[in-house]
């Protein structure tokens, strides 16, 4: 094995993309096949305003109604492109699919394993419970246009059910059919955009009447028992938060994409940028389009949206609206499993999972990590399992998914700062500004951290408790504890394969170049 360090690009250096990844130490085991744009297209379709944005809406019109959906979005947004800005900038100078925990090893000169070994299992909680929202999400519009066609009664059991068999096709796919999830991938962005004309056209066109603009832009609403606004106006944050997810898809793709140290932090930005705009005009047109408050937000479908589609447009356009959203959110799932599956290939890559060689298996035939795509599928059906008996599991699915996930950003974040002049910058960078979207973004992520951990309704019980703590806590005590007892014996971090001859022996092995 090589022991050379690998060092970050500098912006005058000009390596292929397959000499770049050997000297960050390994070899090009995954097939290199992804445009620039299918890049993006992977992290845009995770974010997936069709997705985020319509499953927590009835979530959001009860922690601050129309004036936190409507403003929120946008300051979340910008917040979240700081962080986003931040991420692209190190993915630049690191393009591997380990991503965040890869970053954390080689930002910190001296205690690089222990911050690349909690980073990554940041990042496999935030990776599952975002499939988990995101294939939960779907399963209850499923099952609120199957009640809608009267096949029966929208229940926790039947979304469990539905849920079960999304992950299934969704695990199905990215195993026996990889080249058509990369279709796919492209296909969704065009679906996610023109989805988002058409449900906004139809709700400003056909309905009779609209709410004021007052209402939109003004109106709130606290049903959650606490009696302070300011409190349930940052629970309300939720909504944009949860769909600002997952971006981090473009950094882990990065090994299969061409020019990845200019597209992975290219498709990191433009994905929330994107999104950002979109997501809005959506919000905007659905808020304005409600028709009967207290009886959307209380729908027997369990759905407000499909309500809103329904009490605007009549039964049959409101159906056609429900299926645009629900393949949105198909498409958002496949992207999930295919981006989470590739972050627990590169962690067991280097030993960080138990059964780690299990997990890190390619296949021969597609050259995709199969056992990790069923690793992915199985725990976001654990992670949502507790529907069964708790009314807001769904809400605490999704803050387990912006706790990991963001904890996971800005760990490498914070290091970057740290490391200051330091940092050698890859070819995509923010100059003198990096210092201050990097200290802005570290601070954003400490308030939504603890903001979510907090009880979301009040008086809290059994069946409405927050559990995203106990699951953080879980995965927390379980990294922590092996650290101590046993990884920090052996985890030296990111492993490097070998020398250039050794590489290329593994890629000929694989029948690669």
């Amino acid at each position: 094995m090589s022991s050379t360090e690998p060092s970050a690009l500098s912006p005058t250096d000009s390596p292929t993309d397959e000499q770049r990844l050997h000297e960050l130490g390994y070899a090009q085991e995954l097939a290199r096949t992804m445009s620039g744009f299918s890049n993006f297209a992977v992290s845009f379709t995770i974010i997936s305003i069709l997705s985020g944005c319509l499953t927590l809406y009835g979530t959001g019109m009860g922690t601050g109604g129309p004036a936190v959906i409507v403003w929120g979005w946008p300051v979340v947004g910008l917040m979240t492109l700081l962080v986003g800005l931040a991420m692209a900038e190190v993915c630049s100078s690191y393009p591997t699919a380990g991503g965040l925990y890869y970053w954390s090893a080689k930002l910190s000169p001296n205690n690089g394993p222990v911050f690349s070994w909690f980073t990554g299992w940041f990042n496999f909680l935030g990776q599952v419970a975002v499939t988990a929202g995101i294939d939960f999400g779907a399963a209850q519009f499923i099952n609120a246009l199957l009640d809608l066609e009267g096949w029966y009664k929208a229940g926790a059991a039947h979304t469990v059910i539905i849920f079960g068999l999304i992950l299934l096709l969704h695990g199905g796919l990215n195993t026996f059919g990889v080249k058509l999830v990369a279709l796919l991938n492209n296909v969704s962005v065009w679906w996610h955009v023109l989805g988002v004309l058409v449900i906004v056209g139809v709700l400003a066109v056909v309905p009779s009447h609209h709410q004021s603009a007052g209402f939109v832009f003004g109106h709130f609403v606290n049903t959650t028992g606490w009696g302070s606004s300011i409190y349930v106006a940052a629970l309300g944050l939720l909504l944009a938060q949860y769909t600002f997810t997952g971006y981090d898809a473009s950094a882990h793709m990065t090994e299969e994409t061409k020019d990845a140290a200019r597209s992975g932090p290219k498709g990191i930005v433009m994905s929330i940028l994107v999104s950002l705009v979109a997501g809005w005009v959506l919000l905007i047109g659905i808020t304005f389009a409600i028709q009967n408050y207290n009886g959307e937000v209380n729908s027997a479908t369990g759905v407000p949206p499909a309500q809103i589609f329904m009490d605007a447009v009549g039964a049959s356009g409101g159906k056609m609206l429900l299926l645009v959203a629900i393949g949105a959110q198909l498409f958002c799932g496949m992207a999930s499993v295919t981006a989470n599956s590739r972050m627990i290939y590169a962690f067991s890559r280097d030993g960080a999972l138990p059964a780690s060689w299990f997990w890190h298996r390619i296949n021969p035939r597609t050259r995709t990590p199969t056992n990790g795509v069923w690793l992915a599928a199985v725990g976001a059906f654990l992670l949502g399992l507790p529907a069964l008996w708790n009314q807001t599991a769904y809400t605490a699915v999704t803050s387990i998914a912006v706790i990991g996930l963001y904890i996971a950003y800005v760990i490498p974040t914070f290091l970057r700062v740290r490391l200051g002049d330091s940092f050698v910058r890859g070819p995509w960078h923010l100059g003198r500004w990096s210092r201050a979207i990097g200290i802005a973004a570290v601070a954003w992520v400490v308030v939504i951290t603890v903001l979510f951990m907090l009880p979301t309704a009040n008086p809290v019980g059994a069946s409405n408790f927050n559990y995203a703590p106990i699951a953080v806590l879980v995965v927390l005590g379980f990294a922590g504890g092996w650290w101590a007892f046993s990884a920090r014996n052996w985890f030296t971090g990111p492993k490097v394969q070998g020398s250039a001859e050794e590489l290329a022996a593994v890629e000929r092995d694989l029948g690669g170049s």
